[in-house]
Order: C-alpha cells, then structure tokens, then sequence
C-alpha cells in the first residue's frame, strides 16, 4: 500500500485516524520518515504533556493548558520564509515550529489520547480549535482564547474588512476537511519553493479528499503549466470555468483557454 492510499484507509477508519493519515501525507514527500518511526517523538511529547496534566477540571480548561503546556515546550508559529517543512508534521515534531493547522493536528492527537474533547475548526487564514458546547475558540499557537469579538478581528487581519464573520467560519471541520486544507497549504509551499512535481502530488490529494473549488482546478493548472502539459492544464482550466461563478474569473479562464495550444504527436 503506498503512502496515498495509506492516508485514504486511515481516513475510513471508525472513527477516522487524523493523525497517522496526516502522517502518511507528510510520507509521500518524506518516504524517509514513515509514521512508525515518527511516533516515538510523538510518544515522548505525550509523557511530558501526561505528567502535568491537572485532574478534575473541565475539558475547557484542560485543552486551554494542553495548548500553553505545548507552548511552554517551544511549539510556535512558523510561517516565514514559507517552506514546506512547516506543513510537515515529522519536521513540526522535530523543530516545534509549523503552521497553525500542524500545531493543530499535533494538539487533537495529544487530546485523543487523554481523553479531552477537542475539535478543529476551519477558521478562513489560521486554524482554531474548540471544546464542543464552549462559547470561544482556541489559538492552536498559544491557547489564547478567542471570543466572538477576537475571531472578526482575526478576520480582518486575514482577509480584510470586505469579508464579514459568518456561523459557516467558525463550524467544526471533519477530518477529510482538515486533511484537505492541509493539502493545500503544502500545494502552495511547495509552489513557493519552485518544486511543481511535489505540488502536484498535494493538488491531486485536494481532489481526491473532498469537493473541488474552481481555485483547487486553478492552483492545479497552474503546476501543469509550468511542467509544460499543456493537455492536463486545459483539462483544469475548463473544469474551474464550469465550477466558478464570478464574472471576471470565468473571463480570464476563458482567455487563458484560448491561448493554449495542445500539441499533439502525430501517429505513424
């Protein structure tokens, strides 16, 4: 069984098993490092949480000290430069820094295993966490606490005052959702780090875990683009022409369309 199809049968489970599927993610980049031996690093993470863990008190407040007890132990945002190690959850575990989504994962792990209810939630610009039935959000970064007040200032700082904070950004995300956004951020990094092939494995994963958007199309053309495949890019691109529904965007694609030329072999 190769690494995707790995992350696939972690994913059928009952209930799904996030982490090691975020594992065999990281694998396919990685095949160095499978998920048996990343987790002792995890195993020895957990008995340093385990040994402090305070009894008696609520979920709330448990996962808030989870959150700062990893804090305390040198997890922390890192997103600049922007290199895919901080989507990687080997490289997370290994240097403690990683996106706000990798801390996640890392976090609802060490929850699941002592017992704390905890629940990611798929926040537009950085990952949350929450205790089902709490009234905040949790900062997968620092276990700040985050109000109704807090997340539209969040908001704002991710995707500007056009955009208005809706019950939609603050629903619980399942497992395939958070695998596919996790997806996406690595199609990104490794765009970013001019390494198109590794991209196009993470873009043929957003496809495979979840419903497409124009822009996952888009972001997969793009990488057929620059591997010079010309009939794959226009396959993409008139996929994301039928699923948009912008104006403008259905023009630009349309444009983009009509420039390429497919070359085909002839046959002898």
């Amino acid at each position: 069984m190769d690494p995707r199809q790995a992350c696939l049968a972690c994913l059928a489970q009952e209930p799904p098993a996030l982490f090691e599927a975020a594992l065999w993610i990281a694998a396919e980049h990685e095949p160095q490092m499978p998920p048996a031996q990343v987790r002792p690093a995890l195993d020895s993470l957990l008995r340093q949480v385990r040994i402090d863990l305070p009894e008696g008190n609520s979920d709330v407040e448990r996962a808030q000290w989870l959150l700062r007890r990893m804090s305390g132990l040198g997890f922390a945002e890192d997103d600049y430069p922007p290199q895919p190690r901080i989507a990687l959850l080997p490289q997370v575990l290994l240097r403690h820094r990683g996106q706000p989504l990798s801390l996640a994962l890392i976090a609802l792990e060490l929850a699941r295993q002592l017992d704390i209810s905890l629940a990611g939630v798929n926040f537009p610009g950085h990952f949350l966490l929450r205790v089902p039935g709490a009234d905040h959000q949790l900062d997968p970064v620092t276990g700040r606490r985050l109000y109704a007040r807090d997340c539209r200032d969040l908001l704002l700082r991710h995707a500007g005052p056009q955009v208005e904070l809706q019950a939609s950004h603050l629903r619980t995300a399942t497992p395939r959702e958070m695998l596919q956004r996790l997806s996406r951020n690595l199609r990104q990094l490794h765009l970013a780090a001019g390494e198109p092939l590794a991209g196009l494995k993470d873009a043929q994963r957003v496809l495979e875990l979840g419903e497409a958007t124009a822009s996952d199309h888009i972001a997969r053309a793009e990488l057929y683009h620059l591997l010079d495949c010309p009939q794959a890019e226009r396959y993409d691109l008139e996929r994301a022409l039928l699923l948009s529904d912008d104006n403008a965007e259905q023009l630009r694609l349309s444009q983009r369309l009509a420039e390429i030329t497919v070359v085909r072999q002839s046959l002898h």
